[in-house]
């Protein structure tokens, strides 16, 4: 149904699949309730992270994830109804979390296997921001099996380069909650109606600003990054041409990434001293974030090379991460690259 706000016409999120089908090089039906059950788990998230300070969902679980992160409530509330709203609608034969040290195999009720895609999720991004009423996300990764559909759903599965991801998104849960997905074919957003539980296109054909003027980096850890970042940092400080550039860093990569996206900027979590290999996932955060920035004529590396071409080859792979404008990321690819030896 569409549906008149301010005499401007909003589509559904169900419809724009829809009439969009052509998009998706697979079966039409099979994404339709992939982002469905995306959509559906989303809506349950967001409920809850709405109620935050109401009820007892705030603060650490009092476990820690594979990484060794403590674990806050939301986030095993998050996994938790992702991992069951994907394994009851029965159109993935995997499942990859974050919060998770092994890959999560789904069969069918007949414990057959004949599912096509698997799922690579950081369902709960930012969840130390909730205690503070700061905007946190989801985000997610989808691609086509690659083993015999019928068997059971292996490691190679999940360790594919970000380049065969067939689709990827996020959900901010913010002032109001966007979900904002791509198939290969541009980028749209949609914002939640809570009123009546629909997600309204409000954001069609996302791209970026050709120039940037935002940079987002924790610089509190400039002592620890490599000198091609602190090169690029003073770039963005100086009194030069259309320089100096805003800093803004919100500490939620879907936040960080979300309004440069809109506002234009760059996004970096180098490498450093403590972390060598950087600190963000490649499978759940750098490559579905990689595919929506470059879908929205953007840029994504590990400030060397491309993100997309990555190959993993473990399940929990860190990464460092520059993404958002193109000529802002290839400045700062410039700086790396005098010191790549």
């Amino acid at each position: 149904m569409e549906v008149y706000m301010n005499n401007k016409r909003f589509q559904t999120l169900g419809e724009f699949i829809i009439e969009n089908q052509a998009d998706f090089q697979y079966s039409t039906g099979e994404l339709s309730r992939l982002i469905n059950s995306i959509r559906l788990a989303a809506k349950t998230v967001n409920h809850e992270v709405n109620k935050a300070g109401l009820v007892d969902i705030l603060g650490a679980a009092g476990s820690t994830n594979k990484h060794g992160e403590k674990q806050q409530k939301l986030d095993v509330f998050a996994n938790e109804i992702f991992i069951q709203t994907l394994t009851n609608r029965e159109i993935v034969c995997g499942i990859g979390s974050e919060e998770n040290e092994d890959i999560i195999e789904v069969s069918g009720a007949d414990n057959s296997n004949l599912n096509k895609y698997v799922v690579l999720m950081d369902p709960l991004d930012g969840s130390s921001n909730i205690d503070v009423n700061v905007s946190v996300g989801t985000i997610f990764s989808i691609y086509r099996r690659i083993t015999p559909v019928g068997t059971p759903v292996q490691m190679e599965d999940f360790l594919q380069p970000g380049k065969n991801q067939v689709a990827a998104g996020y959900i901010i849960y913010g002032t109001s909650t966007m979900l904002v997905y791509t198939v290969g074919k541009g980028v749209n957003g949609f914002t939640l109606n809570p009123a009546i539980g629909t997600f309204y296109l409000s954001h069609p054909n996302m791209t970026t600003p050709p120039n940037g003027k935002i940079y987002s980096i924790n610089e509190g850890n400039y002592v620890h990054f490599p000198q091609g970042v602190k090169d690029f940092i003073k770039y963005c400080q100086e009194e030069k041409d259309d320089r100096p550039y805003t800093s803004r860093y919100i500490g939620s990569l879907v936040s960080d990434v979300h309004r440069n996206l809109l506002k234009g900027g760059i996004y970096i979590y180098p490498s450093t001293a403590k972390s060598p290999n950087g600190k963000l996932r490649l499978l759940y955060e750098c490559n579905p974030m990689a595919m929506i920035v470059e879908q929205a004529n953007g840029r994504a590396s590990t400030g060397l090379q491309r993100i997309l071409d990555v190959k993993p080859n473990q399940l929990h792979q860190r990464v460092p991460f520059f993404c958002g404008n193109s000529s802002m990321v290839e400045k700062a690819e410039e700086f790396m690259s005098r010191y790549k030896e």
